[in-house]
């Protein structure tokens, strides 16, 4: 069985981390390997790889086959891509000159995209912070004019039940004062 290029899954349930390793084709997922060349972890956004670029390579030129996933990461870090150009090289279709520049701009254009994520993402994340401070303070607002409303009602009540009181006492106070001169 040819060499594989795997994952190999670490973390605790619910937070996988991987280490890219090389193992023999017939070996367990998470048993014996040959090599660990980088670690990915899909939890962050954008994911985080670390990859040994120059050990990955020369284990894809010796015939090493990948995994669907790590074949999507080596992918994404460049690594297929700087396969093809040497492959070209060595057909005859491209100098070695040609293959480094063509792949150093293909690298400053993932660059650019890689951080134009991050930024999005960053601000996106701003943008979300600030809606979700001004939904709150509407929220606050209302419930501000809420508690003013029901204070106002209780104060107009309570002044309603003191002038109810109060003219009860004067209706009383002018029965005990007619009263009394009838008593005398």
């Amino acid at each position: 069985m040819p060499a594989r290029i795997r994952l190999q899954r670490h973390g605790k349930k619910g937070s996988p981390f991987y280490h890219i390793v090389i193992a023999d084709g017939r070996a367990p997922r998470n048993g014996r390997f040959i090599e660990k060349i980088g670690t990915y972890n899909p939890i962050t956004n954008p994911a985080e790889i670390k990859l040994d670029f120059d050990k990955a390579l020369t284990w894809l030129q010796n015939g090493a086959q990948p995994t669907d996933t790590v074949k999507a990461i080596l992918s994404y870090k460049g690594i297929l891509y700087k396969n093809h150009l040497l492959k070209g090289v060595t057909k005859g279709a491209l100098t070695v000159e040609q293959a480094e520049a063509k792949f150093q701009t293909w690298m400053k254009e993932k660059a650019d995209k890689i951080d134009a994520k991050k930024k999005g993402l960053s601000e996106s994340e701003r943008l979300e912070r600030k809606a979700a401070l001004e939904a709150e303070a509407k929220v606050n607002e209302a419930r501000a004019v809420e508690l003013a409303k029901r204070r106002a009602a209780e104060l107009k009540a309570e002044a309603n039940e003191a002038a109810e009181e109060a003219a009860e006492e004067a209706a009383a106070d002018a029965a005990e004062n007619t009263e009394e001169p009838t008593e005398a």
